[in-house]
């Protein structure tokens, strides 16, 4: 999919699905590549981010999403029914119908699988980001691990530290820190571009990949809480459709 027929898309999801205000603009980088990291706020936090962030980005989606096979199950579980709140047959209906649009959606807009859980899989996830991160572009993750605990005041669970490993890949193949960016999708319609992060190569591996992951974990928590905080008088009109 070229970039026009992307932002086309994105403009039809901002229209029908997401209306927010985005926040820390400034923020955003001027060239790429570079990496957002952001909550997942369920089905909206990937929609949301689409249609804030002015950049095409390369979405990490769970592998199970991508195949036509397992997706429709993928679905009627954490979508249909966990968020929609539907009950069999329908569930498992809708979910098959959503599927013939949305796996071919995904492979069109360039998302990534993600083998979480499986270390040989989640080569070929990394492999595919370095080749994007190759060619100057952006890659957006949301790291949460949904088999943790919610935090009860930002809605978050805590972050896996696989995405961490592409800062430690991509110095070594071109001398050069890559910067990760935080990015908060707030319930109310706020998304929020935090400063960047960049991958520090003076650490040792192990400590550098602990350090990202916390570091941006705790930052993406802390604006999601500073935003809920907020005044809503004071943030125009940040209501999601």
């Amino acid at each position: 999919m070229n970039d026009g027929a992307y932002q086309f898309i994105v403009g039809l999801l901002d229209l029908f699905l997401w209306e927010g205000e985005l926040i820390g603009e400034q923020n955003l980088p001027r060239c790429g590549p570079a990496v957002f990291i952001a909550n997942h706020l369920d089905a909206t936090g990937p929609i949301a981010a689409a249609c804030s962030i002015p950049l095409r980005v390369h979405p990490w989606i769970i592998a199970n999403m991508m195949d036509k096979e397992l997706a429709p199950a993928w679905l009627q579980e954490d979508f249909t029914e966990r968020q929609l709140h539907l009950k069999p047959p329908v569930s498992s209906w809708l979910a098959r119908a959503l599927c013939h649009i949305a796996v071919p959606l995904f492979y069109s807009i360039g998302c990534i699988p993600v083998y979480r859980g499986d270390y040989e899989r989640m080569k070929t996830t990394l492999a595919m980001s370095m080749d994007i991160l190759r060619q100057g572009k952006f890659l957006i993750i949301f790291p949460e691990d949904n088999r943790m605990t919610i935090d009860p005041e930002s809605g978050m669970q805590p972050f896996q530290r696989s995405f961490a490993r592409l800062g430690e890949m991509y110095y070594e193949e071109t001398k050069e820190r890559l910067e990760f960016y935080p990015v908060v999708i707030h319930s109310s319609g706020i998304v929020k571009i935090g400063k960047a992060i960049a991958f520090d190569p003076i650490n040792p591996v192990g400590l550098e990949r602990h350090r990202l992951k916390n570091l941006l974990e705790d930052t993406i928590e802390s604006m999601y809480i500073q935003a809920s905080g907020a005044d809503p008088a004071a943030a125009l009109t940040l209501q999601r459709k």
